[in-house]
């Protein structure tokens, strides 16, 4: 039991650092984060990021190569994504002006993280 809680909490902070690094590879292209691990029933969005009126929907994958990461967002996971966005996006005073873009942020071991635009299109 205590090891299987332990293993969590390790994996809890893989993820927090995974996402923290994310963050930081798209503030140096120039989006600010809105939100970090912005969270409703329907299910939670990694980052938030936003440049000009363009926002991306951000999904962070800590894998080995580029090609697990891309394999890991699941048609289900992209309906959760999506419905979440919906979501956030229709608390936003200024969503019709907006572009949404679903992307992805691969951490992979000893790189710099890599930023995937388009993983996928909403619907």
């Amino acid at each position: 039991m205590a090891d299987s809680i332990s293993r969590r909490r390790k994996a809890h902070r893989h993820g927090q650092r995974s996402e923290w690094l994310a963050g930081l590879a798209l503030m140096a292209k120039g989006f600010r984060i809105l939100e970090r691990r912005y969270r409703t029933k329907s299910g939670e969005i990694d980052l938030i990021a936003r440049r000009g009126d363009l926002v991306l929907i951000v999904e962070v994958k800590a894998r080995r190569s580029l090609l697990a990461a891309m394999e890991a967002i699941s048609y289900q996971s992209q309906r959760r994504i999506e419905a979440t966005a919906d979501i956030w996006l229709s608390r936003q005073p200024d969503h019709a002006r907006l572009s949404v873009r679903f992307d992805m942020v691969a951490v992979l071991p000893w790189r710099w993280p890599v930023h995937v635009k388009n993983i996928f299109y909403g619907r």
